[in-house]
């Protein structure tokens, strides 16, 4: 991999964290590989490797040089799927390497699946429609699973429950806030106070 000393920063179009979006450098294809563009190579890498969740520059390197392969348009890399799928993966904001994975597979699966919906619309071979559709449907389902996945392993296997309605009977007891259970373990938030229906 290498480093270019020009810069050419885009602005973002989505809200959100711009600085962090912003100090992140951009990423160019070029014969030799993939090329970092910032003008401290280091320091390039590093932002980089914190905007993708890799961990060190081996994992940054590998993550990249997987995503060119993907990105591939007629076998070989291309500039605007591989700018698309870096800057999604920075806007899931990986935070360690099982996810940072687990993103770029996802975004694979996105690549994929569009280029079936691409096939798919400019295909009038009934064949070829019912192929396209079958892999379209896996490739979808396998994008839910992977969306699951993420939201698991970021939320560490905990499940959230919302309660909106509540009725007491009367003599019935009721305590109201916020509670988070845990393993049968209950905790409420502290200052709450138990409401005694009459």
């Amino acid at each position: 991999m290498m480093t270019s000393l020009t810069s050419t920063e885009t602005m973002p179009i989505a809200a959100g964290d711009h600085a962090a979006i912003i100090a992140s450098p951009k990423v160019k294809l070029r014969r030799k590989g993939v090329v970092i563009v910032h003008p401290d190579k280091k320091a390039g890498e590093t932002l980089l490797a914190e905007a993708l969740g890799a961990a060190d520059s081996d994992a940054l390197h590998g993550l990249l040089s997987q995503l060119m392969k993907a990105s591939a348009v007629g076998r070989r890399p291309d500039q605007g799927n591989f700018s698309f799928m870096v800057s999604t993966l920075k806007s899931i904001a990986p935070r360690d390497s099982l996810e940072a994975m687990l993103a770029a597979q996802m975004l694979s699966i996105h690549v994929a699946s569009m280029r079936c919906a691409c096939r798919l619309a400019c295909t009038d071979d009934v064949t070829q429609q019912e192929s396209l559709t079958r892999a379209l449907t896996r490739l979808s389902r396998t994008f839910s699973a992977q969306m699951e996945a993420l939201n698991r392993h970021r939320s560490n296997g905990a499940c959230a429950i919302t309660v909106q309605n509540l009725s007491v009977q009367d003599g019935g007891k009721a305590v109201v806030g916020h509670f988070t259970q845990h393993a049968g373990l209950i905790a409420a938030q502290p200052g709450l106070v138990d409401a005694v229906t009459a």
